[in-house]
């Protein structure tokens, strides 16, 4: 059985120890590296390369946020999960938009956290798009004014087809493929291709990247 590579990224000691004994348990799963900074991590994932990394995002030195920007700025295969105390954090925010597939809360039960690790390695994101359209619509005063970047936006959209247009509004409303598959009458298998070429065409890495592209560019309501 192939088993899911993981590096942990913390400084704390003691919540490592903690995942290191949940994740030793699981057949599936394998802890292959361990940091307490950005910039030890960065290190140990271009020597592992591992499937999925848990990243704090505050740390001294180099911060879990500059560290995943690097990650993706190297094409790394690597999926990065954010470890944070709070689920309105602005620093959770701007991991995301630097490439992590989600965030995860540090005191997250361990079935929660199994379940992330999983669904990144599999290409999926890890929360729930409602959750992080939560944090967007918390943080929207720090977005940029969706009328800077109107043109360009508009300039990207005409890439995709009017479905496609739908679909990408739809999952940055934090709806689900069933449920995107049940308001626009089509099969979730139909969708999952259509979110495919959407991440194609806007050069996006999953489902919490189209949620960053669209409050950024405006297509969704925000929340002041």
């Amino acid at each position: 059985m192939s088993r899911t590579s993981i590096v942990l990224v913390d400084d704390q000691e003691l919540l490592r120890m903690g995942f290191r004994m949940v994740l030793d348990a699981q057949p599936d799963l394998e802890l292959v590296g361990e940091a307490s900074d950005g910039h030890e991590a960065l290190e140990l994932i271009g020597e592992l390369e591992p499937d999925v990394v848990l990243m704090d995002v505050r740390m001294p030195g180099m911060d879990g946020v500059e560290a995943t920007r690097r990650i993706v700025e190297r094409g790394r295969r690597s999926r990065v999960i954010i470890l944070t105390t709070f689920d309105l954090d602005e620093y959770a925010y701007a991991a995301l938009r630097a490439g992590a597939s989600g965030f995860l809360l540090k005191d997250a039960q361990p079935a929660d956290l199994l379940s992330a690790i999983r669904a990144v390695a599999s290409g999926d994101s890890v929360v729930a798009p409602s959750t992080t359209r939560r944090l967007l619509a918390t943080l929207a005063h720090r977005l940029p004014d969706p009328q800077r970047v109107e043109g360009a936006a508009d300039a990207e959209r005409e890439a995709l087809t009017p479905r496609e247009r739908e679909v990408l509004t739809a999952v940055a409303r934090g709806l689900s493929n069933a449920e995107i598959a049940d308001e626009l009458v089509l099969s979730e298998a139909t969708v999952k291709t259509h979110v495919g070429k959407i991440l194609a065409k806007l050069q996006l890495r999953d489902r919490v990247q189209i949620v960053v592209y669209a409050y950024e560019r405006g297509l969704v309501e925000r929340s002041a």
